[in-house]
């Protein structure tokens, strides 16, 4: 196998084996794909649950409660409000995307954490996933060179720097990847 491409195809899923599944192409995943997902094609299963639960046929409202639950997550990563927006450590404050706009070059890191960070449908720890895709980092290895404090907060935070971090008084450098910043903040620096 060594030398061949592999697609990364995502299963996402509402955590029901009778209810909502989807094999989605990573490469393909946009906004305009994730908002054809959430609206579209599970709008189609909400309604076509909703008319199920209406006359009466067994598992339909529990599908339908799974389905809503599960297009309430996808719609809050398509906004890219903290904690479900992306965030790309080596990029500046101005940079950061707003709402899902993934750029591939990032990395399937970067880009999956929303998805995992939803709060988990089935498996613990796979988020909006079937299974674990992949175990995230809090911090990497290593240390980032000296950036300046009103592109990199983050990068002058001793401990994790959460939601919107300010940053310290020193340089720091560690690699956080677990920073979540609100779509205000990601405004204002722009």
């Amino acid at each position: 196998m060594d030398g061949i491409a592999r697609t990364p195809v995502w299963h996402i899923w509402d955590g029901r084996s009778d209810g909502f599944h989807t094999l989605i192409n990573y490469h393909k995943l946009d906004h305009a794909a994730l908002q054809k997902l959430t609206c579209s094609y599970l709008g189609n299963w909400i309604q076509h649950q909703s008319d199920d639960a209406k006359a009466d046929k067994p598992g339909a409202a529990e599908r339908l409660g799974a389905a809503r639950a599960l297009q309430t997550k996808l719609a809050a990563i398509l906004e890219g409000e903290a904690p479900l927006g992306i965030f790309v450590r080596w990029k500046p404050l101005k940079d950061q995307v707003q709402g899902w706009h993934p750029d591939l070059n990032d990395g399937v890191r970067q880009n999956i954490r929303p998805f995992l960070l939803a709060g988990d449908v089935g498996k613990r720890g796979a988020g909006l996933f079937s299974a674990i895709p992949l175990a995230l980092k809090d911090k990497d290895r290593s240390a980032e060179p000296t950036g300046p404090k009103s592109d990199y907060p983050w990068f002058w935070c001793e401990d994790e720097p959460g939601t919107n971090p300010a940053g310290g008084k020193e340089f720091i450098g560690n690699r956080w990847n677990n920073v979540h910043l609100t779509l205000a903040r990601k405004k204002e620096a722009k």
